[in-house]
């Protein structure tokens, strides 16, 4: 009998791609064979044919149907195109790289979400699917309950809920305000999409689910499918990066004192306003520590914001990006500033770091909650009547937070927990050895 040989095809965002490549090098080690499928344009962004990525990896490409001049931060334009343009062109491409190793076959196809259609695929031509959510367990548990929260007039067709309540799952989930859905920010044609993707996402065997059951265990009660397998931590130095990552920060966190220095980064997709962008400048001067703070590049790689004339900023180090899991684990790192994507919570819970939360758009919001409300290992940066967080509140949620030890004894505690979940035996390492078995 041969090798397992997984298929896998990531939505072409950082956010999707790091998981899946980091799940890629822990099925490696297990013997696997890994084929990964990259969009045509994002694979000559990304940093990823690196040696080791290479040896273990076999790359393919597809185009996503967009020209190269088209603007790929347009979300939609990039989703709908790659839904016309890549289903045709895949069973050609599986044909191809069959032809290449008759003994190991692909066996499995592992899709992030929004490429549904490949299971699709795969399904017609009898190949097994299966689905790594990049988000919270929770998050996609709030996904896959849309049905029942229509049918229960908790929400309406278009998502949108229909009055202010606090909704439980099931009977040991933490409650959750209906404001805070995952598709809060979604308008009615990317709703329609998450609904119909969620009834595609049946035919995957599994949903893998990067995180523990020890961060979300009531949640795992909603459906068999669901598999915690995370934290998935793998070879931080092989991430797919679109953008240059500066290692000068990590010898100017070597000359800072422990625990002395806030680290502000909003992920790969968050976009401020101008006026927003100068209170966070400001409150960070205000604030009086050390700080790291990651302002990313426009997809042309220049950056757009000008700081305000009153900024100092003689305490920080400003970069464009940043190997994150190496500075989050660096001793000098006090507190996270972060827009609560899945990928950065979990690499904060990992490092055992408290955060001030600043949810932008999705399943922030969730993840804030949990922060926050369940976990109890941060504090969440509250808005004006304008939506503006301003500098004095930035000021006083970061005083708050390097004076609470409890917080920092719970952070510790919660990356403890974590942490046992991808030892030898532990719950999360024996799930994924169950999911390669069945693979085969």
């Amino acid at each position: 009998m041969g090798i397992p040989h997984f298929l896998v095809i990531p939505y072409p965002i950082p956010g999707h791609i790091n998981p899946l490549m980091q799940l890629c090098h822990v099925l490696a080690k297990h013997g696997c064979k890994i084929t990964f499928l990259n969009t045509e344009f994002s694979h000559k962004r990304t940093n990823n044919n690196n040696e080791q990525s290479q040896e273990t990896i076999n790359f393919v490409t597809l185009p996503d149907g967009l020209e190269p001049e088209d603007d790929r931060s347009d979300q939609k334009k990039v989703l709908f195109s790659i839904k016309r343009n890549m289903p045709p062109l895949l069973p050609k491409l599986i044909e191809e790289v069959n032809a290449l190793d008759d003994e190991n076959k692909i066996c499995c196809i592992i899709v992030t979400f929004n490429m549904g259609w490949a299971l699709e695929v795969g399904h017609n031509l009898g190949i097994k699917g299966v689905l790594l959510w990049t988000g919270s367990a929770t998050s996609l548990a709030f996904c896959y309950s849309i049905p029942k929260l229509i049918d229960d007039g908790v929400i309406d067709s278009a998502g949108i809920y229909t009055k202010d309540q606090e909704i439980q799952l099931s009977p040991n989930m933490p409650k959750m305000d209906t404001k805070n859905v995952p598709w809060r920010t979604f308008d009615k044609i990317i709703f329609d999409h998450l609904a119909q993707q969620m009834q595609t996402m049946k035919l995957g065997h599994w949903w893998l689910c990067n995180t523990t059951y020890d961060l979300e265990h009531a949640t795992f009660s909603i459906s068999p499918k669901f598999l915690p397998i995370g934290p998935l931590m793998e070879n931080d130095s092989n991430k797919s990066s679109f953008w240059q990552e500066d290692m000068t920060s990590l010898d100017w966190l070597d000359k800072q004192p422990s625990q002395s220095v806030v680290y502000v980064s909003f992920g790969s997709l968050a976009v401020m306003d101008q006026n927003q962008f100068n209170e966070l400048a400001l409150g960070l001067d205000l604030l009086d520590k050390p700080f790291l703070w990651v302002v990313r590049p426009s997809n042309d790689n220049k950056v757009n914001y000008a700081y305000p004339d009153e900024f100092l900023g003689t305490k920080g180090k400003i970069v464009s990006w940043l190997p994150q899991k190496k500075i989050l684990n660096h001793p000098a790192i006090a507190c996270f500033i972060s827009h609560c994507g899945w990928n950065s919570t979990i690499e904060g819970v990992y490092s055992g770091i408290p955060f001030l939360c600043w949810p932008f758009a999705t399943d922030q919001f969730t993840n804030k909650s949990y922060i926050c409300d369940v976990g109890k290992v941060g504090f969440e940066l509250d808005k004006d009547e304008n939506g503006i967080v301003l500098k004095e509140e930035i000021k006083k949620k970061g005083e708050q937070l390097f004076q609470d030890q409890d917080i920092k004894e719970r952070s510790l505690k919660l990356k403890e927990l974590t942490l046992e979940n991808i030892v030898e035996d532990g719950k999360s390492s024996k799930n994924l050895q169950n999911f390669i078995n069945w693979a085969m």
